[in-house]
């Protein structure tokens, strides 16, 4: 399995992004995929994840994105997203997707969100 995290950049308060993580490989759809990010110098933080399936699907939210980060996916594309509006600059930060499969746990490689005051 192999996450693909794209569509990071430079934007000022109170704009918008939409990250994408291609996800590729999977042979099963019993899992769970969420977005993390590193600030500099703190520690990683979950954003949002996805669980369940169909009907019982559920979306977790962080505290501080609720209401501004929606996050979504296309089962067609293979693609989870994370749509963030009304950015700040303590949403700067190294953004990564993770999914879960039991046993296994699978990292892209990062993309960065710069969010100029």
């Amino acid at each position: 399995v192999q996450l693909q995290a794209s569509g990071g950049g430079l934007v000022q308060t109170g704009g918008s992004l939409r990250l994408s993580c291609l996800v590729s490989g999977l042979t099963s759809d019993d899992y769970t995929i969420g977005w993390f990010r590193r600030a500099p110098g703190e520690e990683r933080q979950g954003v949002s994840c996805i669980y369940g399936y169909g009907t019982n699907e559920r979306t977790h939210y962080l505290d501080a994105v609720k209401g501004r980060f929606t996050m979504s996916r296309d089962n067609a594309k293979n693609t989870v997203y994370l749509q963030m509006t009304s950015l700040r600059p303590e949403d700067t930060a190294v953004y990564y997707c993770k999914l879960n499969q039991i046993p296994h746990i699978y990292w892209g490689q990062g993309t960065l969100v710069t969010v100029s005051s």
